[in-house]
């Protein structure tokens, strides 16, 4: 079978089913571009001299790699000049950066992390990039954090880039989610899946046990019942898998099922969760949701969710859906008895 390179994809998709805006169509080329110079980076390792901490922090007062601030400034690089854009918002930035007035303004709003897990980088394990895409409001021409402020739902596109022993992108137009593969000798991402599913059922988690001291009393009820195995109310027996990196936890569901939680506990109260809303929950509630899926914070959809504040922090459980909803059935057990 001839391979169908992401630009055929798309342009199969704007021209055979009338689902993606020319301007669209070309963002999503100039970030899939940018995802590939990131990864010729991180390929290149300590010859290329770019691990290690950049001696700076982000607005989320975390110690910034220096692949953070690389990877940042190859997204704003390659994203400023193409007339599709109205402005963009990184986690490591504070404010949203502005088109500058030498180029033509579009009408999306780009939302990244560029390089999610970069506290393994160090150790040569997987990390990614996170990305989604938003309608500029109309009449808009300098558009500031407010208008970024859209509930998940409100998405037009959403993927990921993961940087492993093969990098792929994953991505949702909000009609499925596909997988492309960087062929390196072309030069170009390759469909290699479509239409990825989630099992609604699954055997295996995703959680940090160090902070079982700090969780919820819901969450430490279904865990403990996974940790029970055989023995306990479930009668069957799970495997824990955590990777601390959301992009490799993420994408190991979408190949075989499992749930990923990042739940509210104790440390995390006073901040409103441990995640970004904006930057790598809600463009991974799309995208897993796509693939059928849910994504909770373990009391309210994802989606729905009505963004405050464009470096906002919210509680992640997302994955299969059959478990990811009882979490959630948990969680209201335990607020409906408090």
């Amino acid at each position: 079978m001839k391979a169908v390179a992401l630009t055929r994809f798309l342009i199969e998709a704007q021209r055979e089913r009338g689902q993606l805006a020319p301007d669209l169509r070309l963002l999503i080329e100039i970030v899939a571009r940018a995802c590939k110079s990131i990864s010729h980076a991180i390929g290149k390792g300590e010859l290329g001299g770019v691990l290690g901490s950049a001696g700076s922090t982000n607005v989320q007062g975390e110690a910034q790699k220096k692949l953070d601030v690389l990877s940042n400034e190859i997204f704003l690089d390659a994203n400023e000049w193409g007339g599709h854009l109205a402005a963009l918002a990184s986690e490591e930035m504070d404010d949203p950066h502005l088109i500058p007035h030498r180029y033509p303004k579009g009408n999306y709003l780009l939302v990244f992390d560029p390089l999610d897990g970069s506290s393994n980088i160090d150790v040569n394990v997987s990390v990614g990039t996170i990305f989604s895409v938003l309608r500029c409001p109309e009449g808009i021409t300098e558009p500031n954090a407010e208008h970024f402020l859209q509930p998940g739902v409100k998405q037009v596109a959403a993927g990921y880039t993961v940087y492993g022993p093969s990098t792929l992108l994953i991505l949702t137009l909000g009609d499925g989610v596909h997988q492309f593969t960087l062929d390196r000798e072309l030069g170009s991402f390759v469909l290699t899946k479509r239409n990825l599913r989630i099992a609604e059922d699954t055997s295996e988690f995703a959680i940090n046990m160090s902070n079982q001291r700090h969780w919820e009393p819901p969450v430490q009820r279904y865990i403990d019942e996974l940790v029970a195995g055989k023995t306990g109310p479930r009668e069957r027996d799970f495997n824990m898998r955590w990777v601390a990196s959301m992009v490799a936890d993420v994408h190991r569901i979408m190949t075989r099922g499992g749930i990923f939680m990042y739940p509210l506990d104790a440390k995390t109260r006073d901040k409103g969760g441990k995640l970004r809303l904006m930057y790598e929950a809600n463009p991974m509630a799309m995208l897993v949701e796509q693939a059928g899926g849910a994504a909770s914070t373990g009391r309210q959809r994802i989606l729905d969710l009505a963004p405050a504040a464009l470096h906002q922090r919210v509680p992640v459980i997302l994955g299969s859906r059959n478990e990811v909803e009882r979490v959630v059935s948990y969680h209201r057990s335990y607020d409906q008895q408090s």
